[in-house]
């Protein structure tokens, strides 16, 4: 059989979509087959996915939560969730990297800012793409050691971010900064702007190609219009949730690629062991037990993964008409946080069954299998599960901790921040 009876199910699946949704996997998955089949070698040379960043631009995939009338894609925020899982099952790196550009995106669409809207995303429809500077080292937490001053009548921006995901792929790079005065804001700097030095020192062992360098600015000069008030999409009710949504699906498409790849890689063996109880792989009775076992939990993983992105969308739909209050907020959060649990644990129980299917050479480096673990292994160290569980367990318990905001800060030797 030529055709992999997983691609089969995949197909019978995006058909079963909504006529919108089918029409938009089918427009981008020669997209996300091309970017696919460059992934192991770029993880294992460490390329980063210049070439595969711009094929989304090109693609018009940067631009998919963009209206029609503003020349977008149109695509509902449920659908941006569902295409990026995809993307993310071709190359897990990207959906990370593109996390801010869709977030800031999502900003402009969801909010109320007209203006805003008509500056900037013509220039999103015609390719350009956001990065992000948020984390430092040694601030407090909630706060920015990177500050925005004003001299000699001119507003500059002075500090060193870490981790700036995304930012070496970006034309523009969203930048959290504090005022003299305290207050967090966020700036729009260009890449090009004087003062701006980019480094390529991401040292993770997985997501290696998501451009999470150490972002420079000295004395650079900020447009006043290019200065908002701190918090963005992350400041509206269902904001939050989205952002953790795209990690999440990010790991759903990593997911879904082990169940590729298991499949693929029994369906192409040969060889089989002595003590095996099949006379070939495909036969085994006990390989074909681990697949289904993966199967079964990927199943799982999308299943909670469709829920969330129909949380998100009905929640971003209340806030727009003003019906979103806080409690739907912090039950919106409090699932997120459930399903990251889920979500970051299962995928690494797969990524790692994944080995159980063969021999020595599941091992190789040309497989790259060992990819999908360690991919996972990195994203579910953002807001690490275990500081997840216990809020989830206050919350359920007692209603009076609340899954959101996150803020990851120095700390004094006694615990208290620094």
């Amino acid at each position: 059989m030529t055709i992999s009876l997983e691609r089969t199910a995949i197909a019978q699946q995006n058909a079963a979509q909504p006529p919108e949704t089918k029409a938009l996997l089918e427009r981008f998955a020669p997209v996300f087959e091309a970017i696919a089949a460059t992934t192991i070698a770029s993880e294992a040379t460490r390329t980063l996915a210049h070439e595969a960043v711009d094929l989304l631009k090109g693609s018009g995939f940067t631009a998919l939560r963009v209206p029609v009338e503003f020349g977008g894609a149109g695509a509902t925020l449920g659908q941006s969730l569902r295409l990026l899982r995809e993307l993310g099952a071709a190359d897990s790196n990207l959906v990370q990297a593109l996390r801010a550009h869709f977030t800031t995106v999502e900003t402009l669409v969801s909010g109320t800012d007209s203006a805003a809207r008509e500056r900037w995303l013509p220039r999103v429809v015609a390719g350009e793409v956001f990065g992000n500077a948020t984390t430092e080292k040694g601030n407090k937490p909630g706060t920015n050691s990177t500050l925005i001053t004003r001299d000699a009548g001119r507003t500059l921006l002075n500090g060193t971010k870490y981790y700036s995901t995304g930012s070496l792929y970006a034309d523009w790079i969203k930048v959290s900064a504090d005022t003299a005065d305290g207050q967090s804001v966020r700036v729009s700097v260009h890449r090009n702007d004087p003062g701006v030095e980019l480094v390529d020192d991401w040292d993770g062992f997985g997501q290696r190609l998501t451009a999470s360098g150490t972002t420079r600015f000295t004395n650079v000069e900020v447009s006043p219009e290019n200065i908002d008030a701190s918090g963005g999409v992350e400041g509206v009710g269902f904001g939050a949730a989205y952002v953790q949504g795209i990690l999440l699906v990010a790991l759903g498409g990593i997911a879904s690629a082990v169940r590729r790849d298991a499949i693929d890689y029994v369906r192409g063996r040969e060889r089989t062991f002595s003590h095996g109880v099949g006379d070939s792989p495909q036969r085994d009775p006990l390989v074909q037990e681990v697949v289904g076992r993966i199967s079964s939990t990927v199943f799982a993983i999308e299943s909670v993964l469709e829920t969330v992105g129909s949380r998100i969308q009905d929640a971003a739909a209340l806030s727009a008409a003003g019906e979103l209050d806080a409690a739907g907020t912090a039950e919106l959060d409090t699932v997120l946080s459930e399903a990251q649990i889920f979500v970051v644990e299962q995928t690494l129980d797969v990524a790692n069954r994944l080995f159980e299917v063969g021999g020595a050479s599941a091992a190789s480096e040309t497989r790259g299998l060992d990819r999908h673990w360690r991919n996972a292994r990195v994203l579910g160290q953002h807001n690490p599960v275990i500081y997840r569980a216990r809020a989830v367990g206050q919350q359920r318990l007692t209603g009076d901790h609340l899954t959101t905001p996150i803020y990851v800060g120095a700390t004094t030797p006694d615990g208290d921040a620094a």
